[in-house]
């Protein structure tokens, strides 16, 4: 077993990865560390509050890290776990500057270790729906994607340290790799970037908008997101060649483990009816629309590849070098906000 040892125990740590580390057969759930308030043992008796992250460091029965504090922290918890001989995970986004992502990832083989980043919304059931008709080429060749992750807050985040004017902060860097890790995903790295940061609310000192135009040869991606969005639009707009996608962002998973579910079991990830996005073909000149059935969302595979990567030597789910292109996008983004420029890649 894979005995697994958590940075923090907040929400990443509550819903994003302890419930998926403690139901895999493959891992060892040790503990958390904790700085102030001691809330694992309450939730997953037996295992420990660590109270510094030295304790894990220098445990030899530690195997693997789980690096899920703020994002200014990525590089040094990841460079500290990865010398003390641990596999590490490390949640998005990776690092905050390119040459951070190469060192760590240079580093991780040199010690021989696994490094993989955490992009579980690969595991969305929007995302795979997205993959699987690309694949059955009922899309055709991209012409225009537009992939958004809408919120509406108008008040400042609880976690103190997403708010803070500091190099970890902000939207972009906050749901920013979600995006550009399926952009990614569905068309290669792209040539060039252009792209806009604001600050929309009154209370926000760090970027909370941001739309980014991704350019490819033959087509371009649209990626949007911010706190302002009093009702939202469709998360996923797919047009290609032979038809297009449209779809609410809308995979069930991180509104059932915020309410305190357990995954697994035959209806886990499953997507209610009225969700299912709508394709659209043209058939010489006569449009057809179809509902298409969801494909079942699963965060677990991410761990289950992971566990593969660590006892069969498989591939891991989200590579060190696709976490330095992610790193690569985003910081071109923020080179563009600053010229108003074209930043190409």
């Amino acid at each position: 077993m894979i005995k697994t040892a958590l940075v923090s125990f907040g929400m990443s740590g509550r819903v994003f990865h302890a419930p998926f580390i403690h139901l895999n057969p493959n891992f060892m759930l040790a503990g958390a560390w904790e700085r102030s308030s001691k809330n694992i043992q309450s939730v997953y008796p037996g295992v420990t509050s660590y109270a510094s992250y030295e304790e894990i460091l220098t445990d030899p029965t530690i195997d693997l890290v789980v690096v899920n504090s703020p994002n200014d922290t990525h590089f040094a918890y990841t460079k500290q776990a990865l010398l003390a001989g641990k596999h590490v995970v490390v949640e998005k986004s990776f690092t905050v500057t390119v040459e951070e992502a190469e060192e760590l990832a240079a580093l991780a083989v040199q010690q021989q270790k696994i490094l993989t980043v955490y992009q579980n919304r690969r595991f969305d059931a929007d995302f795979l729906t997205i993959q699987k008709l690309i694949a059955q080429n009922k899309i055709g060749s991209l012409l225009d994607v537009q992939i958004s992750y809408e919120r509406y807050r108008t008040t400042l985040s609880p976690k103190v340290h997403k708010e803070q004017p500091t190099p970890g902060a902000g939207v972009l860097l906050d749901l920013g790799p979600h995006l550009v890790d399926q952009a990614i995903q569905l068309s290669g790295m792209p040539t060039a970037v252009f792209a806009d940061l604001r600050i929309t609310r009154s209370v926000s000192v760090v970027d909370d908008y941001f739309t980014l135009i991704l350019y490819y040869p033959t087509h371009r991606i649209l990626l949007t997101s911010g706190m302002v969005f009093m009702q939202q639009g469709p998360g996923y707009k797919i047009y290609g060649t032979k038809g297009c996608f449209i779809k609410n962002r809308s995979d069930v998973q991180e509104d059932l483990l915020l309410a305190g579910h357990k995954p697994g079991g035959e209806n886990w990830g499953n997507e209610d009816p009225k969700n299912y996005g709508i394709l659209s073909t043209d058939t010489d000149g006569v449009i057809t629309s179809t509902i298409i059935e969801s494909e079942r969302g699963d965060y677990g595979k991410y761990y289950e590849a992971v566990a593969a990567a660590i006892l069969e030597n498989k591939p891991v789910p989200v590579t060190p070098q696709e976490g330095i292109n992610i790193m690569k996008v985003l910081v071109a983004a923020k080179k563009s906000y600053e010229t108003r420029q074209v930043v190409h890649l």
